[in-house]
């Protein structure tokens, strides 16, 4: 018979379910569910990183060291290599005093400087070192030498008993302390055997580093054809990304700076190492044209200028055209040397930041009503979305 609800007289039926038939729906809504959870985890194809502005910060003036410099031929052993090193680290920071007057703030060397790239037969734990003993001791110690953080690229055995390695970078700050390990997420694999990097474990993770002059992240060659790492690290708040790597590429490092609005520089090498600006113009950069061929002879010796200093402001505004920036002369005419840009008016935009310690480069902005980039492109959409453009 049917039943009756207390508060309606509207008959109320009861459905009873076979026990099996239970089981099978419990069954397939838990599925369901596991399976929406499992697509709100996919990033969003296409999907736009939210642009973080540093403006509003005070100066952030950070001396950066690369180095194009290549590895091929016949390992001279660990010590003759680890000279080698600190000594390039060395000379960064001798540049550093003699341009700006101040120590280094972060030196980044090339992927594998310190185990090379192996020999063509063999596994990578052949030529992979491990952290701890000479590396560490070294690296500490050139660390707290020069005041500086430094990025060391090496296959890195994290495992004697098991032969596992890694493509890794270790990040050493200014105290001699390791901050962290990025292992390389993306390696090469082998066309022929399959084999990713002759036998290394492929990195899970893209972290960021907290360092006394903002976030880094480091991503290594292979990864630079793969958006996720980068995307990854935007959305985890990196200022600035090093790059260390065997391609020598601007093209697609240039862009991902653009895209992702932080500072991209390379270490490499042979051809160039370079820095990139968020604007997607390169803001310095060093070149040896040397082929690969010319350069697998053994270890050639680069030009003496191999070595790139730069200072960047990670407290930085990036400024569209506009009639009353008049390609950055307004605000420099208002505040001279307080002021640094670089404007390019092939790309109508410019890099801008504040050399006061007591004014940010956002104050100088409005004090002249001028909108960064972000907020031009963020008005463009209301009004598209008001006007009732498709995808606003």
């Amino acid at each position: 018979m049917p039943s009756f609800d207390s508060a309606s007289t509207i008959p109320q039926r009861r459905v009873v379910m076979a026990p099996e038939r239970l089981i099978q729906t419990r069954r397939l809504v838990k599925l369901v569910v596991c399976f929406i959870g499992f697509l709100l985890t996919l990033p969003v194809a296409g999907a736009e990183i939210a642009v973080k502005s540093t403006s509003d910060q005070p100066p952030r003036k950070v001396i950066v060291g690369t180095v194009m410099q290549p590895f091929w031929g016949k390992h001279p052993g660990l010590k003759k290599r680890l000279d080698q090193l600190t000594v390039i680290v060395d000379r960064m920071q001798s540049q550093s005093e003699k341009k700006y007057g101040r120590s280094l703030d972060l030196a980044v060397l090339p992927e594998m400087a310190l185990s090379g790239e192996g020999e063509r037969v063999g596994q990578v734990a052949d030529w992979s070192f491990p952290l701890e003993g000479a590396v560490k001791e070294t690296f500490a110690r050139e660390a707290r030498k020069c005041h500086c953080y430094v990025v060391v690229p090496t296959y890195l055995l994290e495992d004697r008993a098991t032969k596992r390695c890694s493509n890794a970078a270790i990040l050493f700050d200014r105290r001699g302390e390791v901050v962290g390990t990025y292992r390389k997420v993306h390696l090469v694999v082998d066309s022929d055997s399959g084999s990713m990097e002759r036998g290394s474990t492929p990195g899970k993770e893209e972290p960021v580093f907290d360092c006394d002059f903002g976030k880094l992240g480091i991503q290594i060659c292979y990864d630079m054809e793969f958006d996720d790492g980068w995307r990854e690290l935007a959305r985890k708040g990196a200022d600035l990304v090093v790059w260390p790597t065997q391609s020598p590429q601007t093209s697609q490092p240039a862009a991902r700076a653009k895209r992702n609005h932080y500072y991209i520089v390379s270490s490499t090498w042979r051809n160039n190492a370079s820095i990139f600006e968020p604007t997607g113009k390169i803001a310095s950069q060093i070149r040896w044209p040397v082929n690969e061929k010319e350069a697998e002879v053994g270890n050639l010796t680069p030009p003496e200028d191999n070595v790139l200093i730069q200072e960047i402001d990670l407290s930085y505004a990036i400024l569209p055209w506009s009639s009353a920036l008049k390609n950055g002369e307004a605000l420099k005419k208002a505040y001279g040397d307080k002021l640094g840009y670089r404007y390019y008016e092939d790309e109508d935009r410019g890099v801008f930041w504040s050399n006061d310690p007591h004014t940010t480069i956002r104050q100088m902005l409005r004090s002249k009503g001028l909108m960064e980039e972000q907020e031009e492109f963020q008005r463009a959409e209301r009004a598209y979305h008001k006007a009732g453009v498709p995808g606003y």
